[in-house]
């Protein structure tokens, strides 16, 4: 079992900046891909950054996209989310997951791909 966690949420104002980070703990042989997902209000789970490990390759949903990059730590299962110009709709809460099978096409986007998650990181943007 893999273990996530978030953390580096918090509020800020419309504009603002946030580096949200993820760990991945415990069987992550074999991780190849770590994503970032959001939750928020009215809306369903949605992708907003996945990085493959190997070579640091990412993509990103449109919720975000041009706002958001996603990055690979000094250790290889810690990946950042670094968000700016942040706006009141994207207030909700930030998760990650990992996976192994990692294919370059769309399907990172749908949560069902994805298996544990962690708590999540409360994002509060204020106008």
């Amino acid at each position: 079992q893999v273990r996530m966690e978030e953390s580096g949420g918090g509020s800020v104002e419309t504009g603002g900046s946030l580096r949200l980070s993820c760990v991945a703990s415990g069987n992550t042989y074999g991780v190849n891909c770590i994503t970032w997902f959001r939750r928020t209000p009215g809306r369903q789970r949605e992708g907003v950054a996945l990085i493959y490990l190997i070579d640091g390759d990412s993509r990103y949903g449109s919720s975000m996209k041009g706002r958001v990059s996603i990055s690979r730590g000094d250790d290889k299962y810690t990946v950042y989310l670094q968000m700016m110009n942040l706006k009141p709709e994207d207030t909700g809460m930030y998760y990650c997951s990992a996976a192994s099978f990692c294919p370059h096409s769309n399907w990172w986007l749908s949560p069902s791909q994805w298996g544990d998650w962690g708590q999540g990181t409360q994002v509060t943007v204020s106008s």
